[in-house]
């Protein structure tokens, strides 16, 4: 068995709407049918007896290795923990090789647990040892480190079931909720609202008590000290136990509490200016710890914290006890558990000393024996919910504080021997205010119940209704999709939206070109739904994109398939036949929101099969008003558009919307075919998304298929009397709209310059050629500037034997460079005549034409 090549899936592609490896497999004939190969199975179940194969073995359908692969690789991550169900496997039209894709949650798990599945086949092959608990805890290990804490997927949880989208920006807790102008960001529990001078405030904790205090919110006396002298000269002043505390810490770290001689002050004060050179003391107040969260203007949750400790049992010791409570599997090392293990460090060891003990002391039975002062949970502490307790004018105190401190998410710490009566009535206070507090013991306290934090947070993000999203439309098909997303993308821009566009040429946003080359795929899609200036998405989808990686989005409001054609790179990747195709184009319009459009042509039978797989509605568009599919569509009361006449109609139920093909300057009045069905598709797209007629109107009479607009779309010059039009046509079909387009632009003589992608199938090659023969006096052949695998002169040699059987071309030229074949064409024009240039290099061809016209 062989893998060859193992990709990430990281959006809804061919097999699913789950992230996916995909991987290919070739298979030996004894490896296609395990059942060949001797006490195979027995072996590896002895190395993994809780692999489940996924599918069933017959005659027809035998059990492969490369199924084995794919029931291992998914067996793997659940045994590991990973929530993941979906898998499946493919044999290819070539004997032997399998496309196998397994679902991940985190693609670094996925990709090594295909790696593990495939050691473990080679070793149940070889009857050597495979180790599965190593590979568990690794796989176990890989997914805690990369995998979303619980705070911040506590948030990410709750934006997801409100169909908020997101897209983590870090292997940290770094993540995006939104899109576009419409997109808010969060680290932890710290939000792009959140100010960074309240975080500073926050952090300063002399600082936050002065201005609290200036508010009126009780707050526990003390100072800022630099040296053990004035330290101890503070906490005399004070009078009674005080707390030490570096100025400037989170997480407990380097606080001391309830200290009263000199030399635990002065050891205090060592721990503490550690961490900062400005240390606090002040007034310990006797009490629980409580920690309130407050988010916006709300008091969300709130509990009471204990430090980490151990209850005797007269018979083991605190080191025992300690190993004991470690065990709880819902304490971990870091933050990714709802609890943290305790660790017996210098400070617990220091800790237990105040109180007499050692770690090999034997507590006596229900003894409970404090390993910290400060109850903090990344120290080992446990947490109580007490939310439902909390008293109107406590609550009312902490939202006060974290007001003043200006602070949108808030931890507020208090010390009081109760929540539910007020603070000043008992003496407590509020002894820090924390940014980017800690949500696990609201998520998942020790005690009592977990609270919703994470939809508080993000219904603080987005108002009530708002899901983050901004309006996105997909256009697939054969040809048209350029033409058709940059006419979309305009009438979106009459309608005063900030437009991100992506296609074959490049990214757009705002009028602005931000990258160059194809983007058609997923990736520029994602770029456009990071910046923040996009108010509406049009992205051209091609296939290689979908294969590659998915779809760079989870859905779209609107897609739009122009046409489903045979020039498409066929034979690349599996995709070998027009059906394939169609199910690689499908993935858009299975993709579309449960209340979008998908705008369909009609007159293509593999884009109308299409609409079942739709879950929202769906616009059918056609130039015969007559079709089956249009007629059908319309009696049913539901959206068409057709041509009658001179004008695109527009029909639902009784309403009609005309817009004359006069007033749409790229039909060049309707003499243009395929420019009559990539407006038709555009309208409707842009009718999907609610935009009134007036302006789907106002930007159709303002699109002009030029160099700048659309360029290598049909873009028309006029040379020394002569017609000359470029395009970037490059399949049969294409070819063929191209053809029946000029046929109504009037001309003496007719020539074409061509060359020919060598990554297409021969008879796709020779078939533009044949096309062409037929409609045109002259054929100037040209190699393109990069062959894609082929030998020189091996596509124009395909080009020639298309021609051979012409019946209207008498001249055909071979030259060597796109330039040098323009030059030719240009040469030979008189007044009256056309050329086509099919051009390869887009943007220095047409400004090597726009050049030579000027001239």
């Amino acid at each position: 068995m062989e893998i060859t090549r193992i990709r990430a899936l990281r959006g809804p592609n061919l097999w699913s709407r789950h992230t996916s490896i995909e991987a290919i497999v070739t298979c030996t004939d004894d490896e296609r049918d395990i059942a060949r190969l001797p006490d195979f199975e027995t072996r590896l179940r002895a190395r993994f007896p809780e692999i489940r194969f996924l599918e069933p073995s017959s005659p027809d359908h035998p059990f492969s290795l490369a199924h084995v692969l794919e029931s291992a690789a998914l067996g793997l991550q659940a045994q590991a923990g990973c929530p993941v169900t979906f898998s499946r496997v493919v044999e290819t039209v070539d004997r032997g090789t399998y496309q196998v894709v397994v679902e991940y949650t985190e693609e670094a798990v996925g990709r090594l647990a295909f790696e593990f599945a495939d050691a473990l086949i080679r070793n149940a092959l070889e009857n050597t040892p495979f180790e599965l608990e190593p590979a568990l805890h690794r796989l176990r290990s890989l997914d805690e480190d990369v995998r979303l804490g619980p705070s911040t997927g506590a948030i990410v949880q709750a934006a997801v079931a409100r169909g908020i989208p997101y897209r983590r920006l870090t292997e940290g807790s770094m993540v995006q909720f939104g899109w576009g102008s419409k997109q808010r960001r969060i680290q932890a529990a710290e939000t792009c609202r959140t100010s960074a001078i309240a975080e500073s405030i926050a952090q300063d904790k002399d600082l936050t008590k002065e201005l609290l205090h200036a508010a009126g919110v009780p707050v526990p006396h003390g100072k800022s000290v630099t040296t053990p002298d004035e330290a101890w000269q503070a906490a005399q002043e004070i009078g009674g136990p005080v707390v030490v505390k570096p100025r400037d810490g989170n997480q407990g770290k380097g606080v001391a509490v309830n200290i009263r001689t000199r030399d635990e002050v002065e050891a205090a004060f060592a721990v503490a200016s550690a961490i900062c050179s400005d240390v606090i003391v002040e007034r310990f107040i006797s009490g629980h710890d409580f920690r309130l969260l407050v988010v916006g203007d709300q008091l969300v949750a709130a509990a009471r914290r204990a430090p980490p400790q151990v209850v005797g049992d007269g018979q083991h010791t605190i080191g025992e006890l300690i190993q004991q409570v470690n065990r709880d599997p819902r304490r971990g090392e870091g933050h990714a558990t709802s609890l943290t293990k305790i660790r017996l460090d210098d400070i617990a060891l220091a800790t237990l000393a105040k109180h007499g003990y050692t770690v090999d002391s034997i507590p006596a039975k229900g003894t409970l024996v404090a390993l910290r002062n400060n109850a903090n949970l990344s120290t080992g502490g446990t947490a109580t919910d007490v939310t439902d307790d909390v008293h109107p004018e406590m609550a009312a105190r902490a939202v006060e504080a974290a007001q003043t401190v200006g602070l949108d998410i808030c931890g507020v710490d208090l010390v009081c021997e109760t929540v539910i009566l007020p603070l000043e009535e008992q003496g407590g206070g509020i002894v820090e205010v924390n940014a980017a507090p800690g949500l696990r013991m609201h998520l998942q306290p020790s005690y009592g119940k977990g609270r919703p934090v994470g939809e508080a947070i993000i219904a603080n993000m987005f108002a009530n209704g708002d899901d983050g999203r901004i309006p996105v439309v997909a256009v697939t098909g054969t040809n048209g999709k350029t033409t058709t997303a940059r006419l979309i993308a305009h009438i979106l821009e009459k309608n005063k939206y900030r437009v991100g566009l992506t296609s074959t040429d490049g990214v757009y946003v705002n009028h602005q070109r931000i990258d160059t080359g194809d983007c058609s795929g997923p990736r520029s899609a994602r770029n456009v739904l990071l910046h923040p200036d996009v108010d509406a998405a049009v992205f051209e989808t091609a296939r290689g994109g979908i294969l590659r990686e998915g779809l760079g989005f989870d859905r779209c409001d609107v897609a739009v398939v122009t046409n489903i054609g045979v020039g498409d790179h066929l034979g690349l990747n599996y995709i070998n036949t027009v059906e394939d195709l169609a199910v690689l184009k499908r993935v858009v319009v299975h993709n579309v929101a449960p209340k979008g459009m998908a705008v369909l042509n009609a007159a293509d039978p593999m884009v109308v099969d299409m609409a079942p797989s739709c879950p929202g509605s769906i616009t059918f568009f056609a130039r015969d008003r007559h079709h089956p599919v249009i007629s059908t569509q319309q009696a049913q009361g539901r959206r068409v558009l057709y041509v009658d006449g001179n004008v695109i109609v527009a029909s639902v139920g009784r309403r009609e919307y005309r817009v004359a093909l006069a007033d749409i300057p790229i039909t060049h009045n309707g003499a243009i075919g395929f420019q009559v069905e990539n407006v038709m598709a555009a309208i409707g797209a842009a009718w999907a998304l609610g935009i009134s007629w007036e302006t789907i109107r106002a930007g159709l009479a303002t699109f002009v298929s030029d160099v700048r607009s659309a360029p290598g779309r049909f873009n028309l010059f006029s040379y020394r009397g002569a017609t000359v039009i470029a395009d970037y046509g490059h399949n049969p079909d294409a070819i063929e709209a191209l053809v029946r387009a000029i046929d109504s632009v009037p001309a003496h003589r007719r020539s074409v310059v061509i060359s020919g992608a060598g990554d297409r199938r021969d008879i796709d090659l020779t078939r533009q050629t044949e096309i062409l023969g037929d409609a045109f006096d002259e054929v100037i052949l040209y190699e393109d500037q990069c062959q894609r695998g082929r030998a020189d002169g091996e596509v124009i040699g395909l080009l020639r034997e298309g021609l051979s059987h012409a019946s209207r071309t008498t001249s055909i030229k071979e030259i060597q460079g796109e330039f040098k074949a323009i030059d030719t064409a240009l040469a030979g024009l008189a007044p009256g005549d056309l050329c086509l240039v099919l051009i390869d290099q887009i943007d220095e061809a047409l400004a090597y034409i726009s050049q030579r016209v000027a001239q």
